[in-house]
C-alpha cells in the first residue's frame, strides 16, 4: 500500500500526519484551526485519501506557520508514498463548483517543483485563519511534494468558496494524477524517470 507517515517539529510547530493513498477509511485532522480542519477534510474526502493531522503550533502568533507546516508535511508525505512513481497517471485535473464559484486545479507529479496560484481572496479572515496564508500552503505542499501545481479562481465572490474549491480541486486532480494504471509500463516520462 501507499502511505507514509511524517513527523515534523520545530520550535514553532510539532506536525505527526499520516496519508495512505489507497485506503481512506480514517480521515482525523486537528490542527488547531478550524477553518484549516474543514479544507484538509474536504481534501481528503474528494481526493479519497487517507489522512491523518496531528499538529500543535505557535497559534498565539498567528496560524502561518501551522498552516505553511502542514503543506510541508503533506508534500513530504505523498513524495514518499508515491515512491518510485511506476504505472501512476501522473497528470490530473479538476474543476470543482460550489455554489457561484468555479475553481480548476492542474497537476503534474513531474519531480519538479513548481506553482502558479491566481486568487483573489477579499476577505481576509475566516475564523482564525488568515486567508492570504492559503497560497503559502499551496507553495509548500508544491515543493516539497516535487510537482507542478496550477490553482485558479475562475470566478466566485466568497472568500469560503474559493478556498473550498481550491482545496476539493487539489483532492480531486491529485486522486487523477496518482492512480495507478496496470497499461502503462514504468514511469510516464520520456526521460525515464520522473
Amino acid at each position: 500500500m501507499r502511505e507514509a507517515t511524517i513527523e515534523r517539529n520545530t520550535k514553532e510547530t510539532q506536525i505527526k500526519l499520516s496519508l495512505n493513498l489507497d485506503n481512506y477509511d480514517t480521515i482525523s485532522i486537528d490542527t488547531g484551526i478550524g477553518f484549516l480542519d474543514h479544507m484538509l477534510d474536504a481534501f481528503a474526502r474528494h481526493g479519497r485519501f487517507g489522512l491523518v493531522v496531528k499538529a500543535h503550533g505557535d497559534l498565539n502568533v498567528d496560524p502561518h506557520h501551522t498552516t505553511e507546516d502542514v503543506g510541508i508535511a503533506l508534500g513530504m508525505a505523498l513524495k514518499q508514498a508515491l515512491g518510485d512513481k511506476v504505472s501512476i497517471e501522473r497528470f490530473g485535473s479538476a474543476l470543482i463548483p460550489l455554489d457561484e464559484t468555479l475553481s480548476r486545479v492542474v497537476i503534474d507529479l513531474s519531480g519538479r517543483s513548481y506553482l502558479v496560484f491566481k486568487a483573489e481572496l477579499t476577505n481576509p479572515k475566516l475564523g482564525d485563519y488568515d486567508t492570504e496564508v492559503t497560497e503559502d500552503f499551496f507553495q509548500a505542499f508544491a515543493f516539497n511534494a516535487e510537482l507542478n501545481l496550477h490553482a485558479e479562481v475562475l470566478y466566485g465572490r466568497n472568500t469560503h468558496h474559493k478556498i473550498e474549491t481550491l482545496f476539493k480541486a487539489l483532492g480531486r486532480a491529485l486522486r487523477a494524477a496518482v492512480t495507478i494504471n496496470p497499461e502503462i509500463k514504468g514511469v510516464p516520462s520520456t526521460k525515464g524517470v520522473i
